[in-house]
This record gives C-alpha cells, sequence and structure tokens, in this order.
C-alpha cells in the first residue's frame, strides 16, 4: 500500500513525535508513505484561513491535490483539522466545475492542474478501510490489554458529515473507538470526544480555553482513563500543552496523558517507545509506561 504523505504542518514543527510515530508505524503495517513529492505542499489553512479568505484557502488545497495527483496515489494525512478542511474543500472544488477551473487558472502559473480525483483520507481511515481491523489485530505484538483509554476525536473529523463520507462510509463514525480496540484497550467514553479541544480560540480566549481543557481532560479521567487518545495533533497540542494550566484553573491535578494515536499503535506493535518520542510530552508519560511494562 503507497500513499502521497501529508504530515501537516504541526508534525514538522511543534510535535514532531507524531512524525517519527507515524512512519515507524506505517512500516510495521506495511504503509508505504511518499513524502518527497509532498514537501512543498502548504498548510492547509486550518480552518482559520478560510474564514477571512475561502478562495485563498481552497487554492492552497487544490494545489496540495494536485501535486499528490501528480504522484498517481492516494492521499494520506495524520491531523484531523487538516482531514477536515481538505474534505471541505474537495467538496467545493468537485462540485463546482467553474470554481475548479477559475482555480486552476492560479495554479497554471505553477504547471500545476487538479482534475478532482484526489480523495484525502486520514491515517485512522486507511488503518480501519485499507489496512483493516483483522489485519491490525493479528500484527499486535504488545496488547494493550487492561489499558483504559479515552477518545478524542477533534471536531473537523466528525462534521460537516456530508464533506467526511459518512453516509458513504458510516465505520468512520466510532473509527477510533475500532482502533482502540483492535489494539486491546479499553474504551472509556465521555461527553466530550466529538467536541472542541478549544486550540481554535486559544489565542483570543485563552481562559475559556483553558476550562475546555480541564472539562475534558477531567471528565476522561473520572471515567477511569489511564489516557487520551487523539489524532489530531493541535488537540495535542491543547489538551497536553496547556493541561498544567487547566489543573490550575480546575484547582485539582489532572496527570493524564495525552497519546497522538499512531504513538498508541505503536506500542501495540512493540515499537520503542522513545523512538515514538514519548518522553517528549508535557504531561509524563512515565507511569503509564510503567504500568505498561506490568500488563500481562
Amino acid at each position: 500500500m503507497r500513499y502521497a504523505f501529508y504530515p501537516g504542518c504541526v508534525s514538522r514543527g511543534a510535535a514532531p513525535e507524531l512524525f517519527a510515530a507515524t512512519t515507524a508505524v506505517c512500516e510495521k503495517l506495511g504503509i508505504e508513505l511518499e513524502f518527497e513529492p509532498m514537501r512543498s505542499a502548504s498548510c492547509t489553512g486550518s480552518g482559520v484561513l478560510q474564514e477571512k479568505n475561502l478562495r485563498l484557502g481552497d487554492t492552497l488545497n487544490a494545489r496540495t491535490f494536485a501535486l499528490a495527483e501528480r504522484t498517481g496515489l492516494p492521499l494520506l494525512n495524520i491531523c484531523s483539522t487538516c482531514q477536515g478542511v481538505m474534505s471541505q474543500a474537495n467538496q467545493r472544488l468537485t462540485s463546482d466545475a467553474g470554481y475548479l477551473a477559475s482555480i486552476n487558472e492560479d495554479l497554471a502559473e505553477e504547471g500545476l492542474e487538479y482534475r478532482g480525483t484526489v480523495d484525502p483520507r486520514h491515517l485512522m481511515w486507511v488503518i480501519v478501510e485499507d489496512v483493516g481491523l483483522d489485519s491490525l489485530r493479528a500484527q499486535v505484538t504488545r496488547p494493550l490489554t487492561g489499558f483504559k483509554v479515552a477518545p478524542f476525536y477533534g471536531c473537523y473529523i466528525v462534521r460537516p458529515t456530508s464533506a467526511l463520507g459518512f453516509d458513504e462510509r458510516p465505520e468512520r463514525k466510532d473509527a477510533l473507538e475500532r482502533v482502540i480496540e483492535a489494539v486491546g484497550a479499553e474504551v472509556v467514553d465521555f461527553p466530550g470526544k466529538t467536541l472542541c479541544c478549544g486550540f481554535p480560540i486559544l489565542t483570543i480566549n485563552e481562559t475559556n480555553s483553558v476550562k475546555m481543557v480541564a472539562n475534558h481532560t477531567l471528565d476522561a479521567k473520572k471515567g477511569g482513563a489511564q489516557a487520551m487518545v487523539t489524532p489530531c495533533p493541535l488537540c495535542h497540542l491543547n489538551l497536553d500543552g496547556y493541561q498544567p494550566q487547566a489543573a490550575a484553573s480546575a484547582r485539582q491535578p489532572i496527570d493524564l496523558p495525552i497519546i497522538h494515536l499512531p504513538q498508541l499503535l505503536g506500542l501495540a506493535l512493540g515499537i520503542d517507545p522513545n523512538a515514538m518520542r514519548l518522553n517528549k510530552h508535557i504531561v509524563s508519560t512515565g507511569k503509564l509506561l510503567s504500568d505498561m511494562a506490568l500488563t500481562p
């Protein structure tokens, strides 16, 4: 299985542990990543740019899609926000031939053209739909038995469902829980799993953003979670990076490790935690890894 790999901005900057974990996991699962052609791809706009200039955001994504088309490979990403923004952009581009033609006029200056054939997909979906959960289970060498995990999707990968293909692929609605269970862990459900993490409002209302972090992590911990796993690096940045402030705001300790989805997969596949940089998180994963070592 080969894919044109779009890693997104965060995994190449603020959260390099995600990139390291992804490449290690994909190698284990037989997923070949073609990264070189995508190096010049830009940010998706994260939905923020689109609020100010929708056409510019769609042009940037059309450019990324055109680069992927050149490889002749399906496009894989590892960010819930990227997935949502790309899906919405692609829906607009492929449903309006005139709009796409207009944007292609701009891309032509760089010798690019988007023909509308790309279907961007998150690694989580690729695991469920292409690799298959049975195949994933067969490759688990260290079942995460007894490990209680709270799923946190990130809002862009759960809505709008019309752009995300939920009608055609209903398994996407609970894909994260399916993957957690496939590696042997126990899902801890909680109300905030499909809500916003607070990252989008961080720079304009830090107080409320931090409160959202406190609400989600405390709810998950009260449910018995030993960790929270997310397929969104922006959610990870907020839930992990601002958890100390959240604990101070809530006036109680939280100490809930936030794990990238590929890191969870990597633990079950026997990959060295240090190779996935699990020792680089803000909230320490030390106790978590120690407890897991005691799990039969």
